[in-house]
Formats: C-alpha cells, sequence, structure tokens
C-alpha cells in the first residue's frame, strides 16, 4: 500500500480543547506524525463529556492518530525541550490566544533561527489584527459575532445557536487547508508561511447566498426556521406518519415534487407561478403540500419522491443516523481499541482516498504517554529523559508533571 499523503510530515501541537486539535486530528489523519505536546495534567478535555475506564470519548474523538508528551512549558528546560523538537519539524500548531508564543520567547524571528523551514498554523477567535485580537473567544460568541446565530431560529424563536461547536471545527477545517497549501507551497521552493484561521472569520466565509443577498441590498435576512430564505416550496413537510425534509432547488425539479404530490396545477395559480410569488405565499403552499402529504406515510414518500428524483429524507434522530445503514457502508462509524480501556466510539473519516485509505495507526495517546520515546527518537540520552522526568518537566506517562 502507499503511504499515506501526509506521510513523513511532522507536527508539533500546541492546541488543546477543540479548534486546534480537530486541525492537527485531519493532519495525524493524513499520515502526519503528531506530537501532541501537553501543560502538565494534560488537555482539559481529557476530563470532559463521557467517560469509560478514565477516558473521555469527547478528547478521544479529537485526539486520534497523535502521539502525547505531557511537558512543563513554563520551565526554561521546557521550552529547550519544545526548541530541539520543532528544529526538524514541519509544522506547528498552536490556538493561544495572539502574542502567547511571542511571550514564550517563540517569536517569529527566533523560530525562524530555529528553523527556517518550519510553518506556523494558528487558530484562535477573531484573527491576529483588528480591535478584537485579544479578546478571549468561545464557539457560542463567535457564532454569536458572525451573524450566524441571527440567521438561525425564527422572528418567534430569536436568533438560535446551532447544537455543534460549528466555529471551533469550520476554524480547524480551514487551519488544516492552510496547511497543506502551505507545505505544498514550500515543495515548490516557496517561503514557509504563518498560517491563520480565527472561528469568527471562518464562519462568516460559510453563510454563502445570506452574505451576498446582505451585501447586495444593504438588508439582513429574515430567519426562516426549516424554510428556505430564497427557495419555495423547500423545507420540512408533514406526512402521516411524521416530518419528511424535502429539497426542490430549481423550477425542474419543483414541478416534479408537486406533480407526484398531484398539485402541478399549482403551477398555473397567480400566487405560486413563480418562486418569488410561492416565497410571498409560502404559507398557503406549504399547507397545500402538507394535505397531500398525509395521505402517504414517511417511508412511502420517500420512496416515491427519489425514484422521481426529488431529494427528500426523513429527518433522523443522532443515534438513528449514527446506525443508518448508508452510514455503515461508508464506515463513518468506528470502534477503536484502547489497551485496558476497551473500546470507543467515534466517527469515521468524511475524505476517502482509493488507493491510501485513512484509518487509526495511534488510538488516543495516554497523557504523556510518548514523551520519552519520542526525545530519544530525537536524539535525547537515558541520562538526560531522567533528569526531566525528576525535575518535574517531562512526563512519563505514569507520574504527573510538576
Amino acid at each position: 500500500m502507499s503511504a499515506l499523503p501526509l506521510s513523513g510530515v511532522k507536527v508539533i501541537d500546541l492546541t488543546r480543547i477543540l479548534s486546534g486539535p480537530f486541525c492537527s486530528m485531519i493532519l495525524g489523519d493524513l499520515g502526519a506524525d503528531v506530537i501532541k505536546i501537553e501543560a502538565p495534567g494534560g488537555d482539559s478535555v481529557r476530563k470532559q463529556g463521557h467517560m469509560v475506564e478514565g477516558l473521555s470519548w469527547y478528547f478521544a474523538g479529537f485526539n486520534r492518530n497523535k502521539r502525547s508528551m505531557e511537558l512543563n512549558l513554563r520551565a526554561p528546560e521546557g521550552i529547550a525541550v519544545l526548541e530541539h523538537l520543532l528544529a526538524d519539524a514541519d509544522i506547528l500548531t498552536e490556538n493561544f490566544r495572539p502574542g502567547t508564543l511571542e511571550k514564550m520567547g517563540l517569536t517569529e524571528a527566533h523560530l525562524e533561527q530555529i528553523n527556517p523551514d518550519l510553518i506556523v498554523v494558528s487558530v484562535n477567535g477573531y484573527g491576529s489584527t483588528g480591535p478584537y485580537a485579544d479578546r478571549p473567544a468561545f464557539d457560542f460568541i463567535a457564532q454569536a459575532m458572525s451573524g450566524y446565530m441571527a440567521t438561525n431560529g425564527t422572528p418567534e424563536t430569536g436568533p438560535l445557536r446551532t447544537a455543534p461547536p460549528i466555529t471551533d471545527l469550520v476554524a480547524g477545517l480551514y487551519a488544516a487547508l492552510g496547511a497543506v497549501a502551505a507545505l505544498r507551497g514550500r515543495e515548490q521552493g516557496g517561503p514557509a508561511q504563518r498560517v491563520e484561521a480565527s472561528m469568527m472569520m471562518s464562519m462568516m466565509s460559510m453563510l454563502a447566498y445570506l452574505s451576498s443577498n446582505a451585501l447586495a441590498t444593504g438588508r439582513d435576512p429574515v430567519p426562516t426556521g426549516n424554510d428556505h430564505p430564497i427557495a419555495s416550496p423547500y423545507g420540512l413537510f408533514r406526512a402521516s406518519d411524521g416530518d419528511i425534509a424535502v429539497a426542490p432547488s430549481t423550477e425542474v425539479i419543483v414541478r416534479r415534487f408537486l406533480a407526484e404530490l398531484g398539485l402541478e396545477h399549482l403551477l398555473s395559480d397567480p400566487r405560486f407561478e413563480t418562486n418569488a410569488l410561492r416565497l410571498n405565499n409560502r404559507v398557503a403552499l406549504n399547507a397545500l403540500i402538507d394535505a397531500a402529504l398525509a395521505d402517504g406515510t414517511q417511508d412511502d414518500w420517500i420512496a416515491r419522491l427519489n425514484r422521481a428524483g426529488v431529494p427528500c429524507g426523513r429527518v433522523q434522530s443522532l443515534t438513528e443516523a449514527l446506525t443508518d445503514p448508508q452510514v455503515a457502508a461508508q464506515d463513518m462509524v468506528l470502534r477503536v481499541p484502547h489497551p485496558g480501556r476497551g473500546s470507543v466510539g467515534m466517527t469515521g473519516f468524511p475524505i476517502k482516498f482509493s488507493q491510501t485509505p485513512l484509518g487509526v495507526r495511534h488510538p488516543t495517546p495516554e497523557l504523556g504517554a510518548q514523551g520519552p520515546e519520542i526525545l530519544r527518537a530525537t536524539g535525547y540520552s537515558e541520562a538526560q529523559i531522567a533528569t526531566l522526568i525528576a525535575r518535574g518537566v517531562l512526563g512519563n506517562g505514569n507520574e504527573p508533571v510538576g
């Protein structure tokens, strides 16, 4: 089997919580050797969420394919170890507040002196410049400030957050993409660049036609809940035994949808002849569609509409989605053995490679478990490693640092 796309790439990962670890997990999934540097006590997510045998499934789901080193970076010896690791690294990932690396002595000039080929990837809340650069960031706040939250919900509910920490995840995804692009640029003879992705700006880039319309008109979109802001009919409709999500995105598909329901004549009704008219008369149109769908079950209509080329599906609970046969066929739920802790369920790999399929090469690492072996492989003697452990600078996977 051929090597994974990022095989041979060394990543020193200073990130914690979610946005940064999601970025470094993607790089690890793609084949990079990710060395996760954790402060004494470890990433705080190690103690959050559902725990089995002392292992957080939340932490496990975002830190596979990494090796862990517990290192006290408040000690000069810890910074010296980090600098040693950076000397032959390809990428440094971090999600501190802007300026934190500099306070640690890792200025841009110093990092270039250590390793002129090092790519520094930063994930932060608002970007490293501008009036909000120093503010603490959290997904909920980034959802609110990006304009995203205001587009969710309805006029009655007011703004609503999205349940997953979407701004963390989108920023992490962009950071990983930026890291890969920077690697490619370096391979082509370009400079080793700094890459930055922020939660607020990443989320703003995802607002699609909502941003386009706001920029064109100067007006905010009206939150429409499950109805589409610029297409009708489109949304959740009620069959005899529950809701169906239907997405007729073009006039051709609208006609197919209405024809299947026996409602094609509505396209000659002055209220519904065009999409603009249908948007203005959405409530009346939706009521007619619900009345037609009430004659059949979810399964019946979903089968009929899909055969007719109308995108639709049932609203599934998360546990239903995780056990869906299509999800199983795509290997999107994994059970990963963790020695001494049983197995952990986690989502799989959404990117599929035909010749180098992705997999879990390393289960979620125990805190600091690989620290000594990592230093051993980079030239540290057993005596030097023992001294770092004795001084509370390095963890060995058994005793806490500090």
